[in-house]
This record gives structure tokens, sequence and C-alpha cells, in this order.
């Protein structure tokens, strides 16, 4: 994938991640991106580690990979924090 592809996709990503752990309030756009990147490579190690691809191109399930990534991401981060 492309930069740009891979910028749209983490922001993508991170945002839904965002709203799925509460978090949405308190990031800005920078940061969803950057969590939706992460996001997809922390997915990707979970779903390889689990016998599935991981992600592949932009489509569903790497979109789906990604988000689990992403939220699996900010609840460490919120671990951590607290």
């Amino acid at each position: 994938m492309g930069i740009i592809t891979w910028i749209i996709f983490g922001a993508l990503a991170g945002w839904i991640a965002s709203k799925i752990v509460g978090k949405d309030a308190s990031m800005g756009g920078l940061a969803n991106i950057v969590v939706g990147i992460v996001g997809s490579f922390v997915g990707g190690f979970v779903a390889n580690f689990f016998g599935m691809g991981g992600v592949s191109g932009f489509n569903l399930y790497s979109l789906l990979v990604a988000i689990v990534g992403a939220v699996i991401l900010l609840l460490i981060v919120n671990a951590i924090k607290k």
C-alpha cells in the first residue's frame, strides 16, 4: 500500500478504535492516524499468532484486523497511564 493509503487506513482504524474504547474526545486526527498504523502492526501480529493472515491491503478484513490491533494498543496505553 502507498503512504497515502496507509494514512487514510490508519486514520479510519484509529478513529473507530478510539470510539470503541471511548477516547475519541481526547484524541486528535494525528493521534488517530498513528494509533491506526501501529494498531495495524499489532493486529497483524496477533492475527498471525492465531494462524490468520495479517493486514493485506485496503479491504474489510484488513480494516477489522487493524481496528482490533488499535483497540488492544489503546487498552494497553490506558492501563499504563493509570
